[in-house]
């Protein structure tokens, strides 16, 4: 696979550092009932910054973008070889445009496609409201002249994927007063470009779309002939899953890229193929990410082979049962636990669901008749006495003998004695809705062709539903002689799943409906007779995408885990529930044929080429032993307008000038309405302009000349809501980044692994020693002795040094060992000590600790501990007004020390004072910490911030009692606090 090389370039670009016009959107809202999460935020970030990148930083200049690649270590040679047959023959349509596309040497350079970006997002990831918030930020830019004017064209492969494109517009602009998407059919071209010449309003973006699949060469009923809508080029094209993989899908790429040869290309996939799309990926979430930062379920890839359902005679009949057996036993088990879940709470996750997905449907003896016809054996109880046991007996000894989840570095661990328990009873409870055995009747709803209802006749509610094309097949041919009635209900069984009040714990259908619905109910998928080719790969892995998305309370789409460490949940409620969790937030994954189930979803992993180092480390023993707090925050009740102490909004003063005039031409009444704010921040509002120096800092110096904008942002930060200090709380899973440590390198990763255990052994070393010295004593063998002790000084190390890393031994630092990296540009290796100023800062801290007397020895203990910006959840709420909400300052390091009764937090920051935001920062820390002191049990706390830099001549006389750049400085400002 190829690097992510526009993720690597785009992830050492600060988002703060573009220009002000570029930041200031609202990234998180949607719409009433959506919201975006922090992975869909930054991928609408990065593709920002990418953006600016080429059209700004490039001038929109490919050769120069291109050239950045390749200063950025792009080497493979993504050329099209006109020699070769089957680059000549997608690339004829290339020859048609010399200019765009010039040939040299019989080859047409990469750097003429250079001007796309993909994601890589995982299925379930909300692609769709990237996409349109995506559209928002083009049209906003284009309005305001810092993109070129371009016409936005959207394109997936599906009608139903065109209808939900269209109804999360609809969400969004239900929503969003200020900025209206306007969606027209890429037919309707022509008349449209007449009757509007200014597609891109203040307030109004239109929007082309049409159906990707249906773009071609020609023009017939429905297909389109691209050269019809070329527009010079001048197109910035949005794919939704565009590529099918059929014969016409290289060509159908070649035509997105010549209608956008002088716009922009952006491609959205789960499951990309093409090496070029990994280089340029802008932004990647698959499903292993997605999965690892808690979005979804963990995975478990069952080793049991079905291949039972491959044979039809009668000798496999018995392998058929007991694997329709242990499918339900182990959604009997989820159920259990799902019941114990809601007597904690009745509101938390979704009911188990088990979805068999069959290849074949309506042939003789298909997929989904062999297993419907188990089903009923098991309905009728028509399986052998013995049976139950073997199957329970087998399924307990698969989870001791295959115990991790795919992609994590975790236990699946299922309670054997439970499992043990599980009698026919209780698969007829809570898997097939009854409570006694019975013969199976349909149900199927007037009018509906592509549901059929299943219940016992022995029970009032169904139990499953078969969803495909067309149930007439089935009717005549599978349920010949079955009692079949109609539903009293006209509403679709499918549609209405996903609610609490569903009866359906069983699922089945074809490969046809992989797509196109959501839901968070699958626990178990059964793949029958699918996975066993290469063609089913994309398949299995869309499925299994479908699979994992969780919901453990309405509109919080995490695991509860995360949930808790982002103070999303409050602790007693997960205290009660972490412990029956696992089964619930786990998707188990059975198929016909295991190991080649295991190799499609590992092809996910060998495309990153990640391995988890999150087992090499470990928390320090030492640091364990003492009480480590941090600090937890609520939502504030108040809002700015009425803080008795604002924190001040930072404007030139031309932009102060020109928007207070602005506001007096408005008029109370007209603000109001235009702006939608409350009373009593309009009364702030006149405050604020008539005593301006209280409320403003005047230090900016760019201006944005754009009065209207202005206002709206002062009343949004006058309106905002800010975060309160709460408590502190005993260190639990707020600091974890360790645990997700990646490595992109197989070749390294044995020997990176070797050294972190050497590091993280280290304090072995001593007793080792101890060891070796008595057995001398008692043997007087020099030659084993020297060896022996050669032998300890190689596999007990303080530090290493390898491939420009250090791998240390910090006996104060909270997880073993820490890994620093000499340069910034570590591109196989995430989650480590890489900024240049945090290296420094480790640098001197190691030859601080190394003096005598230094101030840490004038305290009875003392930890520290290196903070993830992403991962990590110790912050420090504050204003942030480039995106005029309340945002997160997470320090780079946390240091906590007890003296006697005193204890104090210290938080540091290294950075250059050039990050102008740093101010806020500070007045953040200042009006929640700043000069008090807190009671926790016996201890009195107090706090500190300060921020590390190596010139601090640069400091503003203001905040210059917060940093420094020597640790003789550092060693005074804390004992100012003893």
């Amino acid at each position: 696979m190829s690097k992510l090389h526009l993720q690597n370039i785009v992830d050492d670009i600060s988002f703060e550092n573009l220009p002000v016009k570029w930041q200031g959107f609202d990234f998180v809202r949607f719409s009433k009932d959506k919201a975006l999460f922090d992975f869909q935020q930054n991928a609408l970030k990065n593709a920002l910054k990418a953006l600016h990148l080429f059209f700004k930083d490039r001038n929109a200049d490919k050769k120069e973008l291109f050239d950045h690649y390749k200063l950025n270590g792009l080497e493979e040679d993504f050329d099209y070889d006109l020699k070769k047959k089957q680059d000549s023959k997608t690339a004829k349509y290339l020859l048609e445009y010399p200019e765009d596309y010039p040939i040299i040497k019989n080859k047409i350079s990469y750097a003429y496609f250079i001007n796309r970006m993909s994601f890589w997002m995982a299925t379930g990831s909300g692609k769709t409201l990237i996409i349109v918030k995506l559209i928002e930020l083009l049209g906003k830019l284009i309005a305001e002249k810092e993109l070129p004017t371009r016409d936005i064209l959207f394109l997936t492969h599906r009608d139903d994927l065109l209808d939900q494109f269209k109804s999360h517009v609809d969400e969004f602009n239900n929503f969003n007063f200020e900025t209206k998407i306007n969606l027209k059919s890429l037919r309707d071209y022509e008349s449209v470009k007449r009757e509007n010449a200014l597609p891109f309003g203040k307030n109004e973006i239109t929007v082309f779309y049409y159906r990707s699949d249906l773009i071609s060469d020609e023009h017939k009923e429905k297909i389109v002939n691209f050269k019809n809508y070329d527009n010079s080029g001048k197109w910035y094209i949005l794919l939704d899953e565009a590529h099918k993989g059929d014969k016409e899908d290289s060509k159908r790429q070649i035509l997105y890229s010549i209608l956008s040869r002088n716009g922009f290309l952006f491609n959205f996939s789960a499951t990309f193929t093409d090496p070029r799309d990994f280089a340029t990926c802008a932004f990647n979430f698959n499903l292993s990410r997605f999965v690892e930062e808690g979005y979804g379920k963990h995975i478990y890839v069952s080793q049991s082979n079905i291949s039972a359902f491959k044979s039809k005679d009668d000798f496999s009949l018995i392998e058929k049962q007991k694997i329709v057996l242990k499918t339900l036993l182990l959604l009997t088990y989820i159920y259990k636990y799902f019941e114990e879940i809601r007597k904690v709470d009745n509101s938390l996750y979704h009911c188990p669901l088990l979805l068999t997905l069959v290849n074949s449907v309506n042939v003789e003896e298909a997929d989904l008749e062999l297993f419907f016809r188990e089903l009923e054996r098991v309905a009728r109880n028509e399986i052998r006495a013995d049976l139950l046991k073997i199957a329970k007996e087998e399924l307990v000894q698969e989870f001791r003998d295959n115990t991790k989840f795919v992609f994590e570095e975790l236990e699946c661990t299922i309670n054997a004695d439970l499992a043990s328990k599980l009698d026919y009873e209780d698969i007829l409870k809570y898997a097939l809705n009854a409570k006694t055995p019975g013969s199976i009747e349909v149900l199927k709803i007037p009018g509906n062709r592509n549901e059929l209802i299943f219940k016992l006749r022995t029970a009032e509610k169904p139990f499953a539903l078969i969803k495909i094309g067309d149930i007439s097949g089935w009717l005549k041919d599978k349920l010949e002689g079955y009692e079949i009635n109609e539903s009293f209900e006209n509403e679709s069984y499918f549609r209405r799943i996903n609610r609490d009040d569903s009866d359906i714990n069983i699922l089945m259908g074809s490969r046809s409906f992989y797509e196109g619905w959501d839901s968070n109910r699958p626990n178990l998928l059964l793949f029958v007779n699918i996975g066993v080719g290469s063609d089913a790969k994309k398949f299995v892995l869309q499925s299994v995408g479908r699979g994992v998305r969780i919901e453990p309370q309405k509109n919080k789409r995490k695991r509860l885990q995360n949930l808790y460490n982002a103070n999303e949940v409050d602790r007693q409620l997960f205290e009660k529930a972490k412990n029956l969790i696992l089964p619930i937030e786990s998707l188990f994954v059975f198929g016909t044929n295991a190991e080649n189930l295991k190799e499609i979803i590992a092809t996910l992993k060998a495309e990153k080429q990640d391995k988890s180092l999150g087992e090499a480390f470990i928390l320090n023993p030492e640091a364990q032993k003492h009480l480590l707090l941090v600090p937890v925050y609520k939502n504030s009740e108040r809002i700015f307008a009425e803080e008795k102490d604002p924190q001040k909004y930072s404007i030139s003063r031309e932009d102060f000038d020109i928007t207070s005039k602005f506001y007096g031409f408005l008029g109370d009444k007209i603000a109001l309405a235009k702006y939608d704010c409350e009373v009593k921040v309009l009364k702030k509002a006149n405050e604020s302009f008539a005593k301006k120096e209280r409320y403003y800092d005047f230090n900016e110096k760019n201006s944005l000349f754009e009065p209207e904008l202005i206002l709206g942002r002062i009343f949004g930060y006058l309106g905002v809501k800010s975060k309160e200090f709460d408590k502190f709380k005993e260190l639990e899973n707020e600091i974890v980044h360790f645990r997700h440590v990646r490595f992109s390198d197989g070749e390294k990763y044995q020997r990176i692994l070797e050294a972190l255990d050497k590091v993280k052994n280290y304090p072995q070393k001593a007793t080792k020693e101890k060891e070796i010295d008595e057995e001398f004593e008692r043997t007087k063998n020099k030659e084993k002795y020297k060896k022996a002790i050669k032998q300890l000084e190689l596999d007990f190390q303080p530090e290493i040094k390898y491939d420009r890393l250090k791998i240390k031994y910090l006996a104060n630092h909270y997880y073993l060992p820490m890994i620093v990296s000499e340069t910034e540009k570590i591109d196989y290796l995430n989650h480590i000590i890489n900024v240049d100023s945090e290296v420094r800062f480790i640098e001197q801290l190691e030859e601080y600790l190394a003096k005598p007397n230094n101030i840490f020895v004038q305290f009875d203990w003392w930890m520290f501990s290196k903070l993830d910006q992403t991962l990590d959840e110790v912050l420090i709420p504050y204003y942030n007004p480039k995106e005029n909400k309340i945002a997160n300052f997470k320090p780079d390091f946390i240091f906590w020390m007890q003296k006697d009764k005193r204890y104090l937090i210290l938080f540091v920051d290294p950075k250059g004072t050039n990050f102008a935001d740093y101010q806020h920062k500070v007045d953040g820390y200042r009006k929640i910490f700043e000069n008090k002191v807190f009671l926790y049990n016996e201890f009195n706390i107090s706090t500190k911030l300060l921020l590390y830099t190596n010139d601090i001549a640069k400091v503003g006389e203001n905040y210059k009692r917060y940093w420094f750049d020597n640790f003789d400085d550092f060693e005074d400002k804390i004992k100012l606090i003893l």
